[in-house]
């Protein structure tokens, strides 16, 4: 639908504090280069909650230039107010992205049928692909079996980017009909396993073309492979929970020579510790300098 390799893009940002535009398009392509199928912008990774819309609209449009004809382009417009959710998708939809990925509202904490009727109102808007994320770590409300039941019916609801390690939540997607997404990098293999399409990945920043690989094999029947090849991306799981994402992998990515710039608060830079961790990662991935 959406391709089987998504990256969650970083925001990157100028040294005062705004939006570097011009970076963000050189790692978008970068990406779409280095196997990812699409990008997913203004998601946690892109630090998503300190954006402006003007700053959102800015990032689609940049995305949708430089993606076309080479992958898709997901734009994260679930926030906690489902007005806001619509407005953002509505004008997201008349950027030209592909689809639409939508959380379950966090901080509100609402029950069962409210995460429904937040989607509904979102997917009403658009025709285009809807990935509902389900991430309880974050949000609090674990999305129920008869809530992702109810939610494939909505016609443009197509998958769920799935950020929790219930294989049989996971399974339970497939049977629904949704396209199911790895939400946790790690998960991926397990996921595939259950019949997943791919993921929405934070590590393919730095090991996108070995996670292609990863899902290619598999599909050859290539497991013993696949194996392999998710036993040595350990230090990139590794590397992510060095501390809270998007933190470790926008270190990372300085680490390689791009221009990823700083984090807006209330997320801080990594420390010497935490940035000799990411090194020691890197190193141990065979990446340093690799791709700067």
């Amino acid at each position: 639908m959406l391709g089987e390799v998504l990256t969650a893009v970083v925001t990157p940002f100028r040294e005062d504090g705004s939006v570097d535009v011009e970076s963000f398009r050189a790692l978008c392509g970068f990406l779409l280069d280095n196997g990812s199928d699409g990008i997913v912008v203004t998601g946690t990774t892109g630090e998503a909650p300190t954006l402006s819309d003007a700053e959102r609209m800015a990032l689609y449009e940049a995305a949708v230039d430089v993606a076309a004809g080479r992958g898709t382009v997901v734009a994260g417009t679930g926030t906690n107010a489902t007005a806001h959710s619509v407005h953002l998708t509505e004008q997201a939809h008349e950027l030209g992205v592909d689809g639409f990925l939508v959380v379950t509202p966090y901080y509100n904490k609402p029950p069962q049928r409210g995460i429904v009727a937040h989607v509904e109102a979102i997917a009403a808007v658009t025709d285009r692909p809807v990935v509902f994320y389900d991430i309880p770590s974050r949000v609090v409300v674990d999305a129920e079996p008869g809530t992702i039941a109810r939610l494939a019916e909505i016609d443009n609801v197509r998958a769920v980017k799935q950020a929790k390690p219930s294989i049989d939540a996971a399974r339970h997607v497939v049977a629904c009909g949704l396209d199911l997404y790895a939400g946790d990098d790690d998960l991926i293999l397990p996921f595939l396993e259950v019949g997943a399409v791919g993921g929405i990945c934070v590590h393919t920043h730095v090991v996108g073309t070995q996670v292609k690989e990863l899902i290619a094999s598999y599909r050859a029947g290539e497991v013993e492979r696949a194996h392999a090849l998710d036993e040595e991306l350990r230090p990139s799981i590794e590397l992510l929970r060095v501390q809270t994402n998007p933190i470790a992998i926008k270190k990372a990515l300085q680490l390689l020579g791009h221009e990823v710039g700083g984090l807006r608060l209330p997320l801080v830079e990594a420390d010497e510790a935490e940035t000799a961790q990411i090194r020691d990662c890197l190193e141990r991935l065979g990446l340093v300098g690799a791709l700067a």
